[in-house]
């Protein structure tokens, strides 16, 4: 049995074979996943699992170098992008509008669906290096 916190087995393979710049997406329950993108359901029922809870969990396996948000977040979850930020200090976040975001989202290797019931609780996050 794995001795790390990440226990969901599509997940770990998924960040297990992510490359330099591949492409994670942290989802709320609303956003539009691409057809041709993989989906990791994690969903369970309103706000389970959180968005936050399950950004943590993903970040304790994958090295992240820049993470990229809607720009409406900034106005209509700031919460949100407080939790974001206080997770992933020092690593540069762009924001785009989200129009931009759910285009971004095709190029993604998978879509993390969570049971997030937020506005704009979504992040991308792009795969770094550990060396």
């Amino acid at each position: 049995m794995k001795k790390t916190t990440l226990l969901n087995a599509e997940l770990s393979y998924t960040i297990a074979t992510l490359g330099h710049t591949d492409m994670l997406v942290v989802a709320d329950a609303g956003l539009p996943i691409p057809a041709e993108t993989e989906r990791i359901d994690l969903a369970l029922t309103k706000g389970v699992p959180g968005a936050v809870e399950t950004l943590g969990v993903i970040l304790e396996e994958m090295k992240v170098e820049k993470a990229i948000l809607a720009e409406e977040v900034q106005a209509r979850n700031p919460q949100f992008l407080e939790a974001v930020k206080a997770l992933l200090p020092g690593v540069p976040l762009e924001f785009v509008p989200h129009s931009q975001f759910k285009e971004i989202t095709h190029d993604a290797r998978a879509v993390v669906r969570t049971g997030e019931f937020a506005p704009y609780a979504n992040v991308i996050l792009c795969s770094g290096v550990v060396f």
